[in-house]
């Protein structure tokens, strides 16, 4: 059996190596992985209807949700998308060296900002196998190593779809030991007692599972406890647009943490808005639960309770309130909002610009589905996970929150004593014009 601790040691080792490869070898390891995941499609599917049995029989006895048998499914078009995002990393800039600044503290002394990867990553995860191509090529652009702990519903895709990966990148001259996989559940207390070699830890799956990792581990934890999102359907809007955006952002795949799960309705548009919106909720088979004013409108509405507010459903549910203006919205978003996606629908722009200013949240948007907060469609190749954090990095995150910086000053001898004292000789400070020499 292999030795958990010697694997995430040989990984943080290699991640020296991967800090240096060329940007060459690494689109080249992309392609391979891209190549490996089209000629391995059937076993990758076999493997996953070993997962799919054994998921069915846990969502029978209630020991998986309905969303997170949802995840483990892997088509022929997940596997496309897994091909199209890796295909979309090799097309990114190479970050790994970039100059984010040169300021020359005095001639013949200059202050480089450069960008770095952060070292060794840990991902825990639940249900969802992309996860593995996703991460796996963002971490190889942006020159990390990486351990994966998977849920044990999709392990043997995870399992698959690792192996191919790993084995494709290392024919292309990737360290092979800088990938490493685990599959026991007492691995994940051993991941979180490795602060000495993991450098951040992203987590992927249910509020409580995110929130105990969270509480478990002295590692710097990337990612979101929730996603309670929410559309506010404002006064001025058009009625016919906001319908559709609503009901995309609820139904079209209710089990992600972009999915809407509250929707408000602004009083003055409510009795034109709201009899349309709830019978497309109820031709798609979406139950709602509403405030006394949605209830009065809608009888078949389940009265919503203080709870429902705070709820991410993950299924065909959504809580539905009137409120009597912008600011309520407001308010009440701030207030019940996991800070994850919020969006409203208004042809006001200056409503839409308080919004945008206004909401506390990663991901603001205006006229748009909720179902947008991702790192695919931001144009990132794929995600890492969204983030709520205030540091770092917040939202959907690519490559950009894999890496840190680094100073580097060049001199010619100079030493600290010449520059304090009372003859002291000053500073520049002024923006450098040299080019990193590295």
């Amino acid at each position: 059996m292999p030795d958990v601790v010697s694997e995430i040691k040989g990984a943080k080792e290699a991640s020296i190596a991967m800090s240096v490869l060329s940007t060459e070898t690494k689109d080249s390891a992309l392609e391979a992985m891209a190549k490996a995941l089209d000629f391995n499609r059937k076993a990758i599917l076999e493997a996953n209807s070993k997962d799919m049995a054994a998921a069915q029989a846990m969502l029978d006895s209630g020991e998986i949700s309905k969303s997170m048998y949802k995840r483990v499914k892997i088509d022929d078009t997940k596997i496309d998308g897994m091909i199209a995002g890796i295909r979309d990393v090799i097309g990114l800039k190479d970050p790994v060296g970039e100059t984010m600044s040169a300021l020359d503290l005095d001639d013949g002394l200059t202050l480089y900002q450069i960008r770095c990867p952060i070292g060794m990553l840990g991902v825990i995860f639940e249900s969802r196998p992309d996860v593995v191509p996703q991460i796996m090529s963002l971490c190889l652009k942006s020159g990390n190593s990486v351990a994966f702990k998977g849920g044990r519903e999709a392990l043997e895709s995870i399992r698959s779809l690792f192996n191919i990966l790993r084995d494709a990148a290392a024919g292309a001259g990737v360290p092979k030991e800088a990938f490493v996989l685990m599959e026991s559940r007492s691995d994940i207390d051993s991941i979180l007692g490795l602060h000495d070699y993991i450098d951040l830890l992203i987590p992927r799956g249910s509020n409580a599972f995110v929130q105990y990792i969270q509480t478990h581990t002295k590692i710097p934890v990337l990612g979101h406890a929730a996603g309670i999102c929410h559309v506010y359907v404002d006064s001025d809007c058009d009625i016919e647009m906001a319908s559709q955006v609503v009901l995309d952002s609820k139904i079209q795949y209710p089990a992600v943490c972009n999915a809407t799960e509250t929707l408000l309705v602004d009083s003055a548009v409510a009795d034109r808005f709201l009899p349309k919106m709830l019978k497309m909720f109820a031709d798609n088979g979406v139950e709602v639960r509403g405030d006394e004013r949605v209830c009065k409108t809608c009888p078949s509405a389940i009265p919503a309770s203080e709870e429902d507010w705070n709820t991410e459903y993950g299924d065909l549910i959504i809580s539905v309130k009137v409120v009597d203006s912008l600011q309520e919205a407001i308010a009440f978003i701030n207030s019940h909002s996991s800070h994850h996606t919020d969006a409203i629908m208004t042809s006001d722009m200056k409503k839409a610009a308080a919004f945008a200013k206004m909401v506390d949240s990663a991901d603001v948007f205006v006229n748009a589905s909720t179902r947008f907060a991702d790192g695919y469609r931001f144009g990132k190749g794929a995600e890492v996970g969204i983030s709520t954090n205030k540091i770092h990095s917040r939202g959907p995150v690519g490559m950009e929150g894999l890496m840190i910086y680094k100073y580097v000053l060049i001199g010619n001898g100079q030493v600290v004593k010449e520059y304090v004292g009372k003859d002291a000789k000053p500073f520049k400070h002024t923006p450098s014009e040299k080019e990193y020499p590295f």
